[in-house]
């Protein structure tokens, strides 16, 4: 898993009544780009270290005007 700045980490809800959850990477600690993420939550705009684990994909950030 690789990620920027400005990309998006989600997360698959293991139940079909929950929805997934998405937040805001904020920096990447790993070497080019791997986990740990901070990671700024759009549920609560708490920010925490992830490490994302197998129900977790990356989202590229979209640049403005595209």
């Amino acid at each position: 898993m690789h990620a920027k700045p400005g990309d998006w980490l989600v997360i698959k809800s293991a139940t079909l009544d929950k929805p997934s959850r998405r937040g805001m990477i904020m920096e990447a600690h790993g070497t080019d780009g791997t986990p740990p993420y901070v990671v700024r939550w759009t549920d609560n705009d708490h920010e925490a270290i992830v490490f994302p684990g197998p129900d977790a994909h990356v989202e590229a950030s979209t640049p403005i005007g595209t």
